[in-house]
């Protein structure tokens, strides 16, 4: 297959920002995926437009990411057009506050992406800083991660010390938005979109535990979403 025949994934952030750890690592498996993979930095991002033609969109970690907006336009873009999707770590985040903005309409989400100071009101350090250590979790019956999983129980990679407040996480996960992953104090950790493709946000970070040739099972089943959607007939993509 050709790389322009190949599935088009679209990683929405910036490369290297941060020094995030997962960057590399995304990089390094990239490279054996049969797909054509094309990083989109956010300040790329002033509409839609820049994301026509990709089968699919993982937005990766690297919060905050120096175009809010554009992340949100990247969510939006995959969730309306049932584009298969994947956000880790300020993916989870992004993907809670697109959906809280567009679909709920909460008053605390709005001009979030116009204005990164009021986001500050929504953030919360997490109980333990959790930067690179594995944490276990328990995961909903029924749910898409239960059954890629093929179990309710889990361990994961966190590389994150920061989290939204609970209450904003309980009002945004309303409607076809789901809490599918909860830690050890029963803090939401991943969420699904369940009339959606595949639909993924998670705190934690399935790249950081794959390796090139052995990826996660999250990343599995992602990247055979992505390959459904660009073999899927025109017309019946979605």
């Amino acid at each position: 297959m050709s790389l322009t025949d190949r599935p088009r994934l679209a990683l929405v952030g910036d490369r290297g920002n941060h020094n995030e750890p997962s960057h590399p690592r995304i990089d390094a498996m990239r490279e054996l995926w049969d797909l054509s993979t094309q990083w989109v930095p956010t300040e790329n991002i002033g509409d839609d437009g820049v994301l026509a033609g990709f089968d699919g969109v993982w937005v990766v970690p690297g919060a905050p990411y120096h175009n809010q907006r554009g992340v949100h336009i990247a969510v939006r873009h995959a969730r309306e057009r049932h584009l298969p999707f994947l956000g880790t770590c300020g993916g989870f985040f992004s993907a809670l506050i697109e959906h809280a903005q567009n679909v709920l309409k909460l008053p605390q989400a709005q001009g979030v992406d116009e204005d990164p100071e009021k986001l500050t009101h929504l953030v919360t350090p997490l109980t333990c800083s959790l930067n690179g250590e594995t944490a276990p979790l328990r995961v909903a019956a029924g749910s898409l991660l239960s059954t890629i999983y093929g179990r309710t129980e889990a361990e994961e990679v966190f590389h994150c010390s920061y989290g939204l407040t609970q209450e904003f996480m309980d009002e945004a996960s309303d409607g076809t938005l789901r809490i599918s992953a909860w830690d050890g104090d029963g803090a939401p950790r991943a969420l699904e979109i369940t009339d959606h493709p595949f639909f993924v946000g998670s705190l934690f970070q399935p790249e950081l535990s794959s390796e090139p040739g052995a990826e996660h099972p999250i990343l599995t089943a992602f990247l055979d979403a992505v390959r459904r959607r660009a073999a899927a007939p025109v017309g019946n993509a979605g």
